[in-house]
C-alpha cells in the first residue's frame, strides 16, 4: 500500500527560476555514499556488479511544481495531475537514517556465496547517541543488534564493533559454511575477523552462486530454486533490525516495532528470469532456441501479478481515470524511448506517482538506483543501488523513484519504456 509521507518537504522556486542541477546534485551526493563503503576483505574477495546497497532516509526534499509561487498551492501529489511537469517529480535533497546495508557475492578459496553487511553511523547525532546521552551512557567502542535475515533470526544479540576507517559501527556477515575462513582471506579480511567485524553464520545467511548455475535449471520455475538464498534473484530480501547500547538499556528499535528493510530492486536479465529452457523448432522454425522468461501473464505465471499494479485512488490508471480501477494485470505503455548516456551522465533522482516504467541497459553498464518515495506497509524508505548491465533492465513501479548514473568513460545505450508520473 502507497502512503504518502507528510514529513517531506517542497522547494518551491520563484517564477521563471530554474533548478541548478549542477550543484549539489541528489544523485551524485548518494553516489558518494556508495563510494564511502568499505567492505570487510580486499576488492578481490567480491564480485563487485553483485554488490547490491540499501541506504534508508528519514526525509526527502522535492521540487515543487513549475511555475513558481503561483503553484505553490500544488505541492500535494494527490493533486499534481500534469503529467508534463517534470520538476515536480525531482528530488532535490534527503536526510539518510542511522543504519546502511549492503549484500552481494563474496569468494574465498572454492567458495562463492552471499554475505550481508549492516552498519550505523557512529556520529554523535545518531538516534542510538542521543537516547544513550538522554539517559546519561556514554558510546563505546561497539553496538549490540538483533538481527533477522529472512525467517532466521539470531539467537543472541550480535556485537558490532566501531569501525574508526568508515566511522560506523560495521558488522559483514558471510555464509561460508566452514570453520576455516580465515584461512582463505587477505590480510584486510584476517584482520576482520580478528576484530569482529567479519563473521561467518551460514544459518542466517544462506545459499551459494552454485545455487544458481545454468546446468539443470531447464524448465523450471525459477522462484522455486533456493529459494532461501541470501542473493536470490526474483525474491525480496527482508531484514528486520534493532540496535542496542553494550549496556542493553537504551534501544533504538522504532519504538518496539524493529526497523524492516528489504533488497527488493526488480531486474531481470540473462540471469535472473523466471524460466529458462531450449526451444526446438520455435515457432514451427528450424533449429534450436535458448529463451529466459523474464516477465510474463502466461501459463504458471498467470497470476504472478509482476506485470500489473495496484492503484491508489489518487492515482491514474491506464485509460487516464482516477478511482476507477483498483488494479491492473498488464502493463500500460505511453513511450518508447532511446537514450544514449554520455559519460558521466546520470538520470536525477525522481519519483513517479502513477505508471510503471522499465529501464533495459542494452549496452555498456550504469548503477540504477530504486526506492520508494511513499511509504509502504511492510518496509523502511530506502535508495537501493546496484549496477544494471547489458541485456538487464529494472522494472519500477508506481510509488517508485529511480535514477541512473553511467560511471564509466564509454557511452551507454538505454532502452526505455512506460509511462511518466
Amino acid at each position: 500500500m502507497h502512503q504518502i509521507n507528510h514529513g517531506d518537504s517542497v522547494f518551491i522556486l520563484e517564477n521563471g527560476e530554474s533548478p541548478d542541477y549542477n550543484h549539489g546534485n541528489s544523485l551524485v551526493r548518494l553516489m558518494s555514499h556508495m563510494e564511502a563503503t568499505r567492505l570487510a576483505a580486499e576488492r578481490e574477495h567480491y564480485l563487485h556488479e553483485s554488490l547490491q546497497y540499501l541506504f534508508p532516509f528519514r526525509q526527502l526534499e522535492l521540487y515543487g511544481p513549475a511555475g513558481g509561487r503561483s503553484a505553490a498551492q500544488n505541492i500535494n501529489p494527490e493533486n499534481q495531475d500534469n503529467k508534463e511537469d517534470f520538476q515536480k517529480q525531482n528530488i532535490r535533497a534527503f536526510t539518510l537514517s542511522d543504519t546502511a546495508l549492503t549484500r552481494g557475492w563474496a569468494n574465498a578459496g572454492a567458495w562463492t556465496g552471499p554475505f550481508l553487511q549492516i552498519s550505523y553511523w557512529g556520529g554523535p547525532d545518531s538516534t542510538l547517541a542521543k537516547a544513550s546521552a538522554a539517559e546519561d551512557f556514554d558510546m563505546t567502542d561497539h553496538l549490540l543488534l538483533w538481527l533477522k535475515v529472512a525467517d532466521n533470526a539470531v539467537g543472541e544479540l550480535l556485537k558490532v564493533p566501531y569501525d574508526p576507517e568508515t566511522d560506523r559501527y560495521q558488522l559483514e556477515i558471510w555464509g561460508y559454511p566452514g570453520n576455516d575462513l580465515i584461512n582463505h582471506l587477505d590480510e584486510r579480511g584476517r584482520l576482520g575477523m580478528e576484530t569482529g567485524r567479519l563473521i561467518t553464520a551460514p544459518n542466517l545467511i544462506k545459499g551459494s552462486a552454485g545455487d544458481f548455475a545454468r546446468e539443470g535449471l531447464n524448465d523450471l520455475n525459477m522462484f522455486g530454486v533456493a529459494p532461501e538464498n541470501s542473493m536470490h534473484p526474483l525474491h525480496p530480501l527482508h531484514i528486520e533490525a534493532a540496535w542496542a547500547h553494550p549496556s542493553g538499556a537504551v534501544w533504538d528499535s522504532k519504538d518496539g516495532d524493529n526497523y524492516h528493510f528489504e533488497f527488493n530492486m526488480m531486474v531481470r536479465g540473462w540471469d535472473q528470469f523466471l524460466k529458462v529452457g531450449m526451444s526446438p523448432n520455435p515457432h514451427g522454425g528450424v533449429g534450436f532456441l535458448e529463451y529466459r522468461n523474464l516477465l510474463s501473464n502466461y501459463f504458471e505465471f498467470k497470476n504472478s501479478g509482476e506485470l500489473g499494479r495496484e492503484i491508489p485512488d489518487w492515482s491514474f490508471d491506464a485509460n487516464g481515470n482516477k478511482g476507477l480501477t483498483a488494479t491492473e494485470k498488464f502493463m500500460a505503455v505511453d513511450y518508447m524511448d532511446l537514450h544514449i548516456m554520455k559519460p558521466q551522465c546520470g538520470i536525477g533522482l525522481h519519483r513517479h506517482r502513477d505508471n510503471q516504467e522499465i529501464f533495459l541497459m542494452m549496452k555498456g553498464r550504469g548503477l540504477m538506483v530504486v526506492g520508494d518515495w511513499a511509504h509502504m506497509d511492510n518496509r523502511e524508505r530506502c535508495f537501493e543501488m546496484r549496477t544494471l548491465r547489458e541485456g538487464h533492465f529494472a522494472m519500477l513501479k508506481g510509488g517508485n523513484m529511480h535514477g541512473l548514473m553511467n560511471p564509466t568513460d564509454e557511452d551507454a545505450a538505454l532502452f526505455m519504456f512506460g509511462g511518466y508520473d
